[in-house]
């Protein structure tokens, strides 16, 4: 599994992000163990407790869940996933159009841009 972290932003931010990526792409399935605190600290060269920290909040959120001798899990709940998938996919668009408009283009422009581009994939 590649980090990729860097110091724009609070590593366990970055972890929490990686990991929810890993969950909703399919990379950890719902129900699977996920490796230990240790091994994914060594795996993101990283602190355990800056992992620990993210995992905490991944709990929190619902994604993990802790069984007390067996270790974390994914959630079952295919339908949390979806909407974190959902979420996340609204706020990547939101940031687009934002930029976008920092660019000078309208909403209607660049949906244009947007159509354009694609209908030019669809020749390749």
């Amino acid at each position: 599994m590649t980090w990729n972290l860097n110091s724009d932003r609070p590593i366990y931010s970055q972890l929490i992000d990686k990991l929810k990526m890993d969950i909703i792409s399919g990379v950890y399935n719902p129900g699977d163990k996920i490796p230990s605190v240790r091994e994914l600290a060594a795996d993101a060269s990283v602190n355990p407790n800056t992992m620990q920290k993210a995992l905490a909040e991944l709990e929190r959120d619902g994604l993990v869940f802790s069984q007390r001798t067996s270790g974390r899990f994914i959630t079952e709940d295919k339908n949390m996933i979806k909407n974190v998938k959902n979420q996340l996919a609204i706020e990547q668009i939101t940031e687009f159009f934002e930029r976008m408009n920092q660019l000078g283009y309208k909403k209607e422009e660049t949906i244009k841009l947007i159509e354009s581009a694609l209908r030019g994939k669809e020749n390749e």
